[in-house]
């Protein structure tokens, strides 16, 4: 079997403050690119929507544009800039840093699926 799909043709978009994201539902794999404008926070943007504390999510992701601040909620932080492949466990808070958008290739499925769904 071989399936594929472009990123230019989405099966589906949610829009949310100062962002979104673009889903490829595919066999095996739920795809998704994230656009995070400048001023973008996860608490302010998403979690009126997730209706959480933190973000619950888990990424696998690769950061092709901008730079981003993650907090666990640990209280760890990292930062993620162009180029990075990076896994991030549920249970954190991000925010876009600096004035250039965030996009984000995220692998792991649920942000596909879930992310920036009420």
């Amino acid at each position: 079997m071989m399936e594929v799909k472009t990123i230019d043709k989405a099966d589906e978009r949610r829009d949310f403050p100062r962002g979104h994201i673009e889903a490829l539902h595919l066999s095996g794999l739920d795809f998704a690119v994230a656009t995070f404008e400048p001023g973008w926070h996860w608490t302010e943007s998403v979690g009126p929507i997730a209706g959480t504390a933190s973000c619950e999510v888990h990424h696998n992701g690769f950061m092709a544009q901008g730079r981003m601040r993650v907090r666990m909620d640990d209280g760890t932080e990292s930062e993620v800039g162009p180029g990075d492949v990076f896994v991030c466990s549920p249970g954190h808070d991000a925010w876009v840093v600096g004035d250039e958008p965030v996009i984000m290739y995220d692998f792991a499925g649920s942000m596909a699926t879930e992310y920036g769904r009420s």
